[in-house]
């Protein structure tokens, strides 16, 4: 069977390990999971095509995390964010939808790493944060989306805020399961999803679904601010390469 976006095997294989990493990172700290596997895209092929198929398997990584997390989310700020990514995302789609690869990988990977940056400073906010603010939020998440790496938005501003962690990372996972299912209708009609997007889905999903139940063990018994810190600097590392693989 040909592999989907005609990629070569040494690539299919990298991108198999890249998808396994990512989704232990998923399943462990509640996010990350979409900036991995495009940055690890960009170096083999357009990270356009992983775009929806990271979308995908968003949507099926919640399904096997929710019954652990149902309990954990803070449903206020999740309804909050989602009303700015109703705007976000259409945008997103529609402008990143029509850049070249070379310049989707350079935006891409320039946005990862300011968010890498804001994350591993410890940036934090001084005052609380109301509506108004969490729908901001949402707004530039839904527009990063389009990228496929909207969670880190996200990530960074619950990360600047004393948020537990079982509620960081299911409040996370429930509102990119939300905006992930507002942005596929879109990008299917932007012409984002072929055949080869469900293809690589269904040869990504045993690691998936290893990854995750692997990450969430680990979850339950260690601190997840240490392991964040590992995550920020993988995904740093990828942006770089990626951002070199844009310019030569």
């Amino acid at each position: 069977m040909a592999l989907p976006f005609g990629l070569a095997p040494e690539a299919a294989g990298f991108l198999a390990v890249a998808v396994f990493v990512a989704a232990f990172v998923r399943g462990y700290s509640g996010f990350g999971f979409a900036a991995l596997v495009v940055s690890a895209t960009s170096l083999v092929t357009s990270p356009l095509h992983a775009v929806p198929v990271v979308i995908l398997c968003d949507i099926l990584m919640t399904a096997q995390q929710l019954r652990g997390i149902w309990a954990r989310i803070d449903r206020r700020r999740v309804a909050t964010l989602f009303l700015g990514a109703l705007v976000g995302v259409p945008l997103g789609v529609t402008i990143l939808s029509s850049v070249g690869t070379d310049l989707a990988r350079g935006v891409i990977a320039g946005f990862v790493l300011i968010m890498c940056a804001a994350l591993w400073t410890g940036w934090s906010f001084s005052g609380t944060v109301g509506n108004a603010g969490n729908a901001g939020v949402g707004l530039v998440s839904g527009f990063a989306n389009g990228a496929g790496v909207g969670g880190l938005p996200v990530a960074v501003f619950l990360a600047a805020q004393p948020v537990a962690a079982p509620v960081f990372r299911a409040t996370l996972i429930a509102y990119f399961t939300l905006m992930d299912l507002w942005s596929l209708p879109l990008m299917a009609r932007a012409g984002m999803i072929a055949a080869d997007t469900f293809r690589a889905v269904l040869f990504v999903l045993p690691l998936m679904v290893l990854g995750i139940w692997l990450g969430g063990r680990q979850f339950l018994r260690a601190e997840p601010q240490s392991f964040r810190r590992f995550a920020i600097l993988m995904l740093a590392v990828l942006a770089l390469l990626g951002l070199v693989k844009s310019v030569i």
